[in-house]
């Protein structure tokens, strides 16, 4: 004998055997409980079990009761889990990729391949700091940064993160500047030096917070708090109007008479981080992640160079990434350290 389950009748039993009281979870359906009483009923009648003891002072499970509980909150999560994904499935997919030029943008055009059918809206709101009111507001899916030194601690119960690259920092230098004629500047060449932080860049706390560690702790000046260059000209324009290097990542777009110079010994690095809602099923969130992979492993994105610095309070996130043999320990700031973690 076939027995089909109705899932209305599966939600209402969940209600009675969570409340434990038909008064209680009547209210909270929206029903009397002359009517759920009948809906009970009905399921009882339909397994051919008593689900529930009841009294005239106390409502209780029976053994039967409480093994179908088990099954109906996961049939019912599994529904309604499905109808998400279904609707998340046909809406556009919200994606702050930070700026033009950068790690995201190459991980958003690829994971457009993947999935062609799925619509990933790119934004632009320049940092996490901006982005993770937006994630825990519901008004963003998916945001690119660093997790870190926001000023409060990663929001884990609304949101997931995942590690996609360790990449290295650099200066932005007028074509004209001493630095602009080194292939490579060491970080002790920049002792007594001021460098631009981008500090005053309220959208990126977290940049500004990296930059600061690292230009303090290898003998740097950080520059005082300034309005914030927004794109490429603008920058460009403010490091020919103040003259001082620029901190920022290896890899990025450039412009004529401006240069970048990867720092070195040791290479400080930027960790990339995809932060994501929980709740989100999209299949453009699917293809971002297997974009990231792909290229983290194609492009060996997460293997820390031997001789390199990363600030201490992203060891929990990336800590479990391959490490420098003893050989190649860096003798001054710290590598990535291994430590557990759970993102």
């Amino acid at each position: 004998m076939t027995i089909e389950l109705d899932l209305r009748l599966l939600r209402h039993f969940v209600a009675v055997a969570e409340e434990l009281h038909f008064t209680r979870a009547a209210a909270r359906l929206y029903l009397t409980e002359q009517a759920l009483s009948r809906d009970i009923r009905r399921l009882e009648e339909q397994l051919d079990l008593t689900l529930f003891t009841r009294t005239t002072r106390r409502v209780a499970l029976t053994p039967e009761g409480e093994r179908l509980l088990v099954r109906a909150r996961e049939l019912l999560a599994l529904h309604d889990r499905t109808i998400q994904e279904m609707h998340d499935a046909d809406r556009p997919l919200l994606v702050d990729v930070l700026a033009e030029g950068h790690t995201p943008v190459r991980v958003l055009y690829r994971a457009r391949e993947r999935a062609p059918r799925s619509e990933l809206v790119a934004r632009f709101h320049g940092g996490m700091g901006a982005s993770l009111r937006l994630l825990q507001a519901g008004q963003l899916d998916v945001a690119f940064g660093r997790t870190e030194g926001l000023g409060q601690p990663f929001p884990s119960e609304q949101l997931l993160r995942r590690p996609v690259r360790l990449e290295p920092l650099a200066l932005l230098l007028p074509a004209a500047h001493p630095l602009a004629g080194l292939e490579e500047v060491p970080l002790a060449a920049l002792r007594g030096t001021q460098i631009d932080a981008s500090a005053g860049n309220e959208s990126a706390p977290e940049w500004v917070d990296l930059a600061v560690r690292m230009l303090t702790e290898f003998g740097a000046e950080p520059s005082p708090p300034h309005l914030h260059a927004a794109g490429l000209d603008e920058t460009v324009r403010h490091l020919h109007d103040h003259g001082l290097p620029i901190l920022t990542l290896g890899e990025r777009l450039v412009a004529p008479g401006v240069v970048v110079r990867r720092l070195t010994d040791p290479v400080p690095l930027y960790p990339w981080t995809m932060a994501f809602r929980r709740a989100v099923r999209h299949p453009g969130l699917d293809a971002l992640q297997a974009s990231a992979e792909e290229l983290a492993e194609r492009e060996d994105w997460l293997r820390p160079p031997p001789n390199s610095w990363l600030p201490e309070p992203d060891a929990a996130v990336f800590g479990s990434l391959p490490q420098p043999t003893p050989e190649d320990e860096v003798t001054r700031g710290p590598a990535v350290p291994s430590v557990d973690a759970s993102p």
